[in-house]
């Protein structure tokens, strides 16, 4: 019989009890199986758990736990706990990750909501009012309500500093900014295109958006030192509009030519 692996020295009769934990693993197993004996380890005084190796192909490095246990100054064994455990070879799961932490930037697709966290550091509170919020005057209320519209403020809630910040670090690191092949080759920087539109507040510093359709940043976020061929600055080319004569006309000719003449 196998010895015990555990430092609590196994009660004789529940290590003993082979038998029955092989027959209460096969009755929980039932078309999983069970295989080969592994061994016991005592869990605690008069608690010895029995290992079974499982067979099944689906399984493979698990083994069943078959605890087993005694009352004091009983010779009975009863059965405690049957579980399926993983052993150092087991195929596990990846481990679980939160919803909120498995997201990724554009995955939120169409039918999908992203719940915002009330302490999300990306937003700060915004002005909708203040204490004038309740003001009862109709017309006054009216002004400030213009007011607020038209310095684009009114929400809840708003970009933080942060927020800002991890938004310039994206959008300068990714296909809009200066850092790619696109701009490299580009004649010149967005932010002397006509087709640049700059983006109003702290941001507009750096970033706009492209307006020309025939770009492949046009609709997109870029920095003002991001470029594409495209450019509102490239002419094309003069050519003139008549061909200059032939040097030698193969065409037409008003006498018959011959070369020995």
């Amino acid at each position: 019989m196998a010895s015990s692996a555990g430092t609590t020295k196994p009660d004789e009769t529940c290590l003993a009890a082979v038998d029955l934990a092989r027959a209460a693993a096969e009755e929980t197993a039932g078309v999983i199986g069970v295989g080969d004996y592994l061994g016991a380890q005592a869990e605690d005084t008069r608690v010895v758990s029995h290992f079974f190796a499982c067979p099944h192909p689906g399984y493979r490095g698990w083994r069943w736990s078959v605890t087993v246990a005694r009352a004091a100054r009983s010779r009975v064994v009863t059965i405690d706990e049957i579980v399926l455990l993983p052993g150092e070879e087991a195929l596990l799961v990846a481990p679980w990750v939160p919803w909120a932490e498995r997201i990724q930037p554009r995955d939120v697709t169409p039918g999908v909501l992203l719940p915002s966290s009330g302490d999300d550091p990306r937003l700060e509170p915004g002005y909708t009012g203040g204490e004038d919020a309740t003001n009862h005057d109709p017309a006054e209320m009216s002004v400030i309500r213009s007011v607020v519209a038209e310095l684009g403020l009114g929400r809840e809630r708003v970009l933080s500093a942060e927020g800002r910040d991890e938004a310039a670090e994206r959008w300068a690191t990714g296909e809009g900014g200066p850092d790619n092949l696109l701009s490299r080759l580009a004649p010149d920087v967005c932010e002397t295109c006509g087709f640049f539109v700059r983006l109003r507040g702290g941001l507009g510093v750096l970033f706009g958006v492209c307006a020309n359709a025939f770009s492949v940043s046009e609709g997109t976020v870029v920095s003002v030192d991001h470029g594409c061929g495209a450019h509102s600055n490239v002419l094309a080319d003069e050519h003139s509009e008549e061909l200059p004569p032939p040097i030698w006309d193969t065409i037409e000719w008003d006498a018959p030519i011959s070369l020995f003449d």
